[in-house]
């Protein structure tokens, strides 16, 4: 819970729960009134997913114990648009929060609806779609989308209007004259804003680090045309599902170098028929099921696939190691890597590459040709949006550390009055009077384990981890209710080696540690069963160490009878 203070005037206050100092899991809270008594917008609520420090984990999820005690309190929950990152976490958490309204525009809704259909329906969701470029109140915040370019459909900045002051949350976005799919950025309505007064800027920093304006996603459908038209045999694109410019990019090159369109991962169809639903992709385009790829000549087919991100049960990966059903590719293919690398996924993008190069089939990747553009505004574009907007106080948002800071220096250069380096749980104040953080609010990790969500400081991703290292070792002991030990112990090991340099076996090595033990405790103090199995745990895990040099998880179940 925030810090109570004898603050009792009305506020209007920005709060990050996440995507501040990290990629992913965006969760930004707004919130005007006194108090005690504050009103609460949410935008976006993302996810990210877990990686080797994770092992296990599907889902990563902003921990939102702050927001189940302002449940009451929350207007609502707005999306910017449909990438994970952003909406990803819904349906998760939105039944912790309550009954409360969820709003996105068509493109987004769409997807939405796919996502719930895979947590088995709707689940009651109060699901009102906006559209672009919509006005309206939300509690009491006077909200408006504003269009944005992005690597998806419908990305919208928000204003977010109080009798305080104005906040324009940009949400992910670029300057993209030519996107391919939804409108440019609306340059004149930012100007609009600028010259109406911003309070505070909150803004994309994933690309401060990087001088210029970000290339056209145009560029990359010229570059894509040529590279389909011109390849020997069979080719297969890969690149992010949410990506329909670029899906459109794809199936726009395949019909023009005669070739048919076979799309394989079921990413890609829920993306396709969402687009379709929404007027981006033609309701009419040609494609054909991952079944009909080997019925079609080599020099015939392109393949979209899932699987830019070398998730092992992507379509990719599965064909990377030749265990798709229904894919196969040979020597002399062609594979485009039309995409980033997320960080974090910089090894199992390896494994995918390498395990295509071992097999004589070429790997194009944006190191090689413009494959890809990113969604996010370079230096140049950000001191753009400055330029029109002139906010008084900017606060750079949904970066790492590094992008956070060369955001706040650009914006200092520029002249904004108050630049704020916040972090994900700082409560700061837009107005009245100075930009300052006033506040601190709870933050963490969720975990998605399996159908189980778990807090990140319950245990159990820390031992998967220590099992990973040093594997685990179990020890059963039979004891008499005098304290004899009855029977040899049973010792069951796992991932340690089969015996120490002198080549005696591990299970010897435990079998005389526990026995040792349990002769060196004097039988009266034997029947303290928690002192018993304490001192065997930490004998047999000395032993061990000594033998090999490393510690394994140990347990010990003791049984009197």
């Amino acid at each position: 819970m925030a810090r109570k203070s004898n603050r009792k005037e009305a506020e209007f206050v920005f709060v990050p729960l996440g995507g501040v100092g990290e990629i992913g899991m965006n969760l930004y809270l707004y919130g005007y009134g006194p108090e005690g008594a504050r009103e609460w917008l949410i935008v976006d609520m993302g996810v990210t997913f877990g990686g080797d420090y994770e092992p296990g984990i599907d889902v990563i999820l902003p921990d939102i114990r702050f927001l189940e005690e302002e449940r009451h309190n929350i207007a609502g929950l707005l999306l910017t648009h449909a990438h994970e990152d952003h909406f990803g976490a819904v349906a998760d958490l939105w039944p912790l929060l309550g009954d409360i309204p969820v709003y996105a525009t068509p493109f987004t809704a769409e997807m939405f609806k796919s996502k719930l259909a895979e947590f088995g329906g709707d689940k009651g969701f109060p699901l009102e779609i906006v559209p672009m470029g919509d006005r309206r109140a939300i509690g009491p915040f006077d909200i408006e989308l504003v269009s944005m370019s992005h690597s998806i459909p419908e990305p919208s900045a928000v204003v977010i209007r109080t009798p305080l002051g104005t906040a324009l949350h940009t949400g992910d976005w670029k300057l993209d004259e030519n996107p391919l799919t939804s409108a440019p950025t609306d340059i004149t309505r930012l100007q609009e804003l600028g010259r109406g007064g911003v309070t505070a800027l909150i803004c994309d920093s994933t690309n401060a680090v990087r001088d210029g304006v970000s290339p056209s996603e145009a560029d990359v459908a010229v570059v894509l045309d040529k590279l389909i038209r011109e390849a020997p045999r069979r080719v297969a694109v890969t690149t992010f599902a949410s990506n329909v410019a670029r899906i459109r990019s794809v199936a726009e090159a395949t019909r023009a170098a005669g070739r048919e369109l076979v799309v394989v991962g079921r990413a890609m169809y829920r993306v396709i028929e969402a687009a379709q639903a929404t007027g981006y992709l033609d309701p009419d385009l040609a494609f054909h099921d991952e079944t009909a790829f080997e019925s079609l000549p080599p020099r015939k087919v392109v393949a979209l696939c899932t699987g830019s991100q070398g998730e092992t049960r992507a379509a990719l990966a599965r064909i990377a190691l030749d265990e798709h059903p229904n894919v196969e590719l040979d020597p002399g293919d062609r594979v485009i890597f039309s995409s980033r690398t997320i960080p974090g996924n910089e090894k199992a993008v390896a494994r995918v590459q390498n395990g295509l190069a071992d097999r004589g089939i070429e790997v194009i990747t944006d190191q090689d040709a413009p494959v890809h553009v990113s969604g996010h505004p370079r230096r140049g574009e950000l001191e753009q949006l400055y330029g029109w907007v002139k906010p008084d106080i900017a606060i750079p948002m949904h970066g790492e550390g590094r992008h956070l800071e060369a955001h706040a220096k650009l914006a200092e250069r520029l002249g904004v009055k108050d630049v704020v380096r916040a972090r994900n749980g700082a409560m700061v104040r837009l107005a009245p009077g100075p930009a300052a953080i006033i506040d601190e609010v709870p933050v963490g990790r969720l975990y998605r384990d399996g159908a189980i969500l778990t807090r990140a400081d319950d245990g159990q991703v820390r031992d998967r981890r220590r099992l990973s290292f040093a594997g685990t070792v179990s020890v059963s002991l039979v004891l008499s209710d005098k304290g004899a030990l009855l029977a040899e112990p049973e010792v069951a090991l796992t991932g340690l080696p089969i015996a120490n340099g002198e080549g005696v076996s591990f299970e010897t090595i435990v079998r005389d540690a526990a026995s040792g033990t349990i002769d060196s405790i004097p039988r009266p103090k034997r029947k303290d069963q928690a002192l018993v199995s304490e001192a065997v745990r930490r004998s047999v895990r000395a032993a061990v160490n000594q033998a090999w040099g490393k510690k394994p998880m140990c347990s010990v179940l003791l049984t009197v009878v």
